[in-house]
C-alpha cells in the first residue's frame, strides 16, 4: 500500500513528460506546415468561390447537327485525295464553314488537311481557319480580332491534363475580358474556355493548391513526394492537437484567460480540436489524390488509328452514302480484316449511328459494341503492359492479343451521372466495357474517334469516392450544390484561421 503514492507520483510525472513532448512536437510540425496549410486552404477557398461567383459562360458548348450537303460535292474524296497527291490516309469526314464545305482529311503523318468538295482543293492553313471559325461560333462572337493562334500538343499550366483534349488550337481574342478558347478541330469539340479571371485562377490555384512551380526547378515526382511528405506531417499535427487539446483537455481549461495571447491559445485550442477530423480529411484525401498523378494514362495518346490506302476507295458507295436523307458525317473504322463506313444520321436533333461494310455495302448491326469490346481489349493491354508501351499506340492490328480476358459487360454510356464516368473524362458518347478481374477493371471507349475515354480500377473507384467525399464535400450532396460548397469553404475557413491563430501566437513566442 506504501507504493501506491510513489507510483501515482510517477504515472503523473510521465504523463506530464509524455504532454510535454506532445506538445513540443506539435509545436515543431505546426511551424514547418503552417505556410503549406495557409496556401492550400487559400487556394482551395478560391476554388468553390469561383464556381459560384466568376463561373464562366459561353454561348454555345456544342456545335449544332447540319447535314451535308450532297450537291455540293462535284469532286469525290478519291479525286480529290489524288489531286493533292495523297497515297494514305488515317481518317476521314466531311465539315462546312463560311459558305463552303470541305473533306477534313488526317494524313497518315497526323496533319489535317481541308479539300474542297466542289473543286478538291486544299485550303491553306485550313485547320488554323476552322480553330478560329469553331471558336467564334462557341462564342457567338464574329467580330472581335484574333490576338493570337496557336496549336498545342501537350498539357501546360493553364491548359491542364484535366482537359483531356490533345492536340488542340487555342484562340485567343482581343476583348475586354481576354477570352481564350481551346478547340479540338478533328471533333468540333469545345475543350475549355477561359476568361482573364480564369486565367488568373488557374495560375492562382496551379501553383499554391498545386504546387507546379516545383516543376520549374525538378519534376513531378519530387513535387509529388514533397507534398505527400508535408500532407503526413499536417496529418500528424491534427493527431497530435487532438490528443494534446483533447485528452489533456482538463489541464488546459484551467488556464486563466488574462490577455489577448491567452484567448488567442484559447481559440486555437477550441477551433482546433472542432475542425481536427476536417483537418485530417483534408489532407488524407489530397494525400491520396496526389497518388494518382504519380504515373497518369496518357489518354490524349490512347487511340487506335490504321491506314488506310486510298486507291482501295469506293468512291461511288461514299457519294451514295452522303446522298441519302439525314446523312450527317462519315469516317472509316477497320475491324476484323474488314473497312466499314461508320455514318452518323441526324434525326430530330438525336444522332443514329450505323456500320456500312464497305465490301458487301449492307448494314452490320451490333458493331459498336463489337468494336468497343475490340478496342477495350487493346487498350487493356497496352495500359496492362502486356503489349507495346502504352504511349506508342500501334497504326495495325497486330499486338492484340489471343489470350483476352472475360468480358462480363457492355453498355452505351450518354451522359456523366454515372458516378464512375463523371465530367471530368470529357468524350460523350461511350460504351462502357467492363472485365472478369480481381481489381474490376472497366474501361470507356469512345467508338466514333477509336480511343479509350477511361481507365478505372477498384483503386481508383476508392481515391475517387475518397477526394469526392473527403476533399469536396460529396456526403453533403443531400443539400444541395450550394449548401455543400458552403460547408467545403466554412470547414477550409476554419483550418485556415487555425492556421492563422497558431501562426501568431509562433511568431510571438519567437
Amino acid at each position: 500500500m506504501r507504493n501506491q503514492p510513489k507510483k501515482k507520483s510517477f504515472n503523473k510525472k510521465l504523463l506530464k513528460k509524455l504532454k510535454q513532448k506532445i506538445y513540443s512536437w506539435h509545436k515543431i510540425v505546426a511551424f514547418i506546415t503552417i505556410i503549406p496549410v495557409l496556401f492550400w486552404c487559400l487556394s482551395g477557398l478560391m476554388h468553390p468561390f469561383m464556381a459560384h461567383f466568376f463561373k464562366p459562360e459561353i454561348a454555345k458548348d456544342v456545335l449544332g447537327i447540319k447535314n451535308i450537303d450532297s450537291s455540293k460535292i462535284n469532286t469525290n474524296l478519291k479525286e480529290a485525295l489524288l489531286q493533292n497527291d495523297i497515297q494514305e490516309i488515317k481518317n476521314f469526314r466531311f465539315v462546312s464553314f463560311e459558305g463552303n464545305q470541305y473533306y477534313q482529311v488526317k494524313t497518315a503523318k497526323d496533319s489535317i488537311l481541308y479539300l474542297n468538295t466542289m473543286d478538291g482543293k486544299s485550303l491553306q492553313n485550313g485547320d488554323k481557319l476552322y480553330a478560329v471559325w469553331l471558336s467564334r461560333y462557341f462564342l457567338d462572337d464574329p467580330k472581335s480580332p484574333v490576338e493570337n493562334r496557336e496549336l498545342l500538343t501537350e498539357f501546360n499550366s493553364q491548359y491542364k491534363y484535366v482537359n483531356r483534349y490533345l492536340p488542340v488550337h487555342k484562340i485567343s481574342f482581343d476583348r475586354s475580358d481576354k477570352m481564350q478558347v481551346y478547340v479540338e478541330t478533328a471533333t468540333d469539340k469545345l475543350a475549355t474556355f477561359n476568361p482573364k479571371s480564369r486565367q488568373f485562377f488557374i495560375w492562382f490555384f496551379d501553383t499554391f493548391h498545386n504546387w507546379s512551380f516545383i516543376d520549374a526547378v525538378s519534376n513531378n515526382s519530387v513535387r509529388i513526394c514533397l507534398m505527400l511528405f508535408l500532407l503526413t506531417i499536417i496529418g500528424f499535427s491534427a493527431l497530435s492537437g487532438i490528443v494534446i487539446y483533447g485528452l489533456f483537455w482538463k489541464q488546459f481549461k484551467k488556464v486563466k484567460i488574462e490577455d489577448a495571447a491567452s484567448k488567442k491559445r484559447k481559440y486555437h485550442r477550441q477551433t482546433g480540436l472542432a475542425l481536427a477530423l476536417f483537418t485530417l480529411l483534408f489532407a488524407f484525401s489530397g494525400g491520396y489524390h496526389a497518388t494518382k498523378k504519380w504515373d497518369p494514362i496518357p489518354f490524349e495518346n490512347m487511340v487506335y488509328e490504321l491506314v488506310f490506302k486510298v486507291s482501295d476507295f469506293d468512291s461511288a458507295e461514299i457519294n451514295r452514302l452522303s446522298s441519302v436523307n439525314d446523312f450527317r458525317n462519315i469516317s472509316l473504322i477497320q475491324y476484323k480484316d474488314t473497312v466499314f463506313y461508320r455514318c452518323q444520321f441526324a434525326h430530330d436533333d438525336k444522332t443514329e449511328v450505323k456500320y456500312i461494310n464497305s465490301v458487301s455495302k449492307k448494314e452490320n448491326k451490333g458493331i459498336d459494341f463489337e468494336y468497343a469490346r475490340f478496342l477495350a481489349n487493346y487498350f487493356n493491354e497496352k495500359v496492362s503492359g502486356k503489349g507495346k508501351n502504352c504511349c506508342e499506340m500501334d497504326s495495325s492490328s497486330e499486338g492484340v492479343s489471343e489470350n483476352k480476358e472475360t468480358i462480363k459487360e457492355t453498355e452505351s454510356v450518354t451522359d456523366f451521372k454515372n458516378r464512375e464516368y463523371g465530367f471530368v473524362n470529357k468524350r460523350l458518347p461511350v460504351v462502357k466495357v467492363a472485365f472478369e478481374s480481381e481489381v474490376n477493371k472497366t474501361l470507356f471507349i469512345e467508338t466514333g474517334t477509336s480511343r479509350l475515354a477511361a481507365f478505372i480500377t477498384d483503386s481508383d473507384r476508392v481515391e475517387g469516392y475518397s477526394f469526392a467525399f473527403f476533399h469536396k464535400f460529396l456526403f453533403m450532396e443531400w443539400a444541395g450544390k450550394n449548401i455543400r460548397d458552403l460547408s467545403m469553404v466554412l470547414a477550409a475557413l476554419g483550418v485556415l484561421i487555425v492556421g492563422i491563430l497558431g501562426l501568431s501566437l509562433l511568431l510571438k513566442r519567437n
